[in-house]
């Protein structure tokens, strides 16, 4: 607001200042997004280097009303199973970031899956998946705690898991069963914690039509990213979660 010196300062009576209510977007604020997990959210197989579907998000929530800056934290890195991830988040920085954090994006779980994968590939059955969905359940449980005792308020968005064996052989469509239900185990623990927005990403990489793979046939390329960075857009929505950030960002 402007005010001339030159003229005096006369009280409004007739204004309530205390009623009156700041619009939401009145004073943009920033907003604090962590990565979490493995080379989905690192963005690794982006040719392009805009930080995989992470990056893409991020930049797409200025558009959002009310936020003017974002500040991104990308702590995840290729490779890493829910077993390290549980160990990462006893580390000191790490929860200072989390406990920092407006919004979490996590991606976790392929790489649990291609462990077992890699030490029964001649003897492909389905037991030793189901054996290992059991223990992720558990860690995937305790991931979540984890957060949510650091930081009870920033949504967490986690995406599904997608069958990139699909793109190799035909023989393996078994397998899809396998993913399905490690999705259901996902998407059953983000509805369990209220606060959360599960992501479904297996359609988008089911066939290699659209050129969406790496050159290493498992991580997505810069157009399998913008992809990801579409349905991630389409479920925030879905979620509510401009309205949820919103409500954050005002307390």
């Amino acid at each position: 607001m402007f005010r001339n010196n030159a003229e005096p300062f006369t009280e409004r009576r007739d204004v309530q200042f205390n009623d009156w209510e700041v619009p939401p977007d009145f004073l943009p604020m920033n907003l604090h997004v962590v990565g979490l997990g493995d080379s989905l959210t690192q963005g690794v197989g982006d040719e392009l280097k805009k930080g995989g579907y992470f990056e893409r998000v991020a930049s797409d929530l200025t558009e959002w009303e009310g936020i003017s800056f974002v500040e991104t934290e990308n702590l995840a890195k290729r490779g890493r199973r829910s077993d390290q991830l549980v160990k990462q988040l006893e580390e000191p920085e790490i929860q200072a970031s989390i406990k920092d954090a407006d919004l979490i994006f996590m991606t976790i779980g392929g790489n649990d899956i291609m462990k077992v994968l890699k030490a029964n590939l001649f003897k492909l059955k389905t037991e030793p998946f189901y054996k290992e969905l059991d223990g992720y359940e558990k860690r995937l449980n305790e991931i979540f705690g984890t957060v949510r005792a650091l930081n009870p308020d920033a949504p967490i968005v986690m995406s599904g898991l997608y069958n990139p064996m699909l793109i190799i052989t035909d023989e393996v469509k078994e397998f899809e069963t396998i993913i399905t239900d490690w999705n259901q185990a996902i998407e059953t623990t983000v509805a369990l914690d209220g606060n959360s927005c599960f992501v479904p990403v297996k359609d988008l990489f089911e066939e290699n039509a659209n050129v969406v793979y790496h050159t290493d046939f498992f991580h997505p390329n810069a157009q399998g990213y913008d992809l990801m960075e579409e349905r991630y857009l389409k479920y925030l929505e879905a979620c509510g979660m401009p309205e949820i950030l919103q409500g954050e960002l005002d307390r």
